[in-house]
């Protein structure tokens, strides 16, 4: 007898901003399920998802992840901040006609959940950052594994600073991006390494990274100075429920 075995849906596509730039999203799960619009860490893409895709079927999840700009097919928006993010997923929102979702952020995500739950209060039913970015001073810097370390102070100093930085590190991780994240990542504790081990890990960090990194360095380097530098938002004025997972290692 044949079994029958759903696959999760999967759909991409693009959105013109209002003021011109394109943005590309990708939704993963069922087309009728629970909304969670999902902010990818640094560098990432809409390809930015869980190892396991069943997972949306089994907990009836519909996925929402966008290129922000200058990543993947989305149009680079240079000067950025962290706030035109949250407004670029409201629109997304608005061409989804959905009124409201769950938010979720990792890493350098973290931040722009938090910009949209502050300027989209009513659109957050709950948020959760996951090992987010924070506001950091110097004193904050011995904990951060070397490449945040150094790209805190190259925003410091100059755009052309971070690009100089991240543009032989996009090289390598195009390259070979398993060789490269391990690299980046020589000094994580014995659990990320745990994960990082995993095949199905493994080829969904392949295929969002190459697709984050293809048009170039810039997107990275802009969003590296949105988040070092001063926030253009409150994240103290965040309402709605909020979890914030951290590890003890992180």
């Amino acid at each position: 007898m044949a079994i029958s075995v759903r696959l999760p849906h999967v759909s991409d596509a693009r959105l013109t901003l209002r003021d011109g730039r394109t943005l590309a999203w990708r939704e993963y799960g069922p087309a009728d399920g629970q909304p969670v619009l999902w902010f990818q860490g640094t560098p990432g893409s809409r390809f930015s998802r869980h190892a396991d895709e069943g997972v949306y079927e089994r907990l009836h999840v519909r996925l929402i992840v966008f290129d922000r700009p200058g990543y993947g097919a989305s149009t680079r928006l240079p000067g950025r901040g962290i706030s035109v993010i949250a407004d670029d997923a409201a629109q997304l929102l608005d061409r989804l006609t959905l009124e409201s979702v769950h938010v979720g952020g990792g890493s350098g995500g973290g931040p722009h959940a938090l910009a949209f739950a502050t300027r989209s209060p009513d659109r957050v039913r709950a948020a959760s950052v996951v090992v987010g970015a924070a506001p950091l001073v110097e004193t904050d810097l011995d904990g951060l594994i070397e490449v945040n370390r150094d790209g805190w102070y190259a925003a410091h100093e100059s755009w052309d600073a971070v690009h100089a930085l991240l543009t032989p590190l996009r090289e390598a991780l195009l390259a070979d991006p398993l060789a490269g994240f391990r690299e980046t990542m020589k000094v994580a504790p014995p659990s990320d390494k745990e994960v990082m081990n995993d095949p199905a890990w493994q080829r969904v960090l392949v295929e969002s990274v190459n697709e984050a990194l293809r048009p170039g360095a810039e997107g990275w380097a802009d969003e590296g100075m949105a988040i070092n530098l001063a926030w253009d938002f409150d994240p103290t004025s965040v309402s709605c429920s909020l979890t914030w997972w951290h590890g003890e290692h992180d």
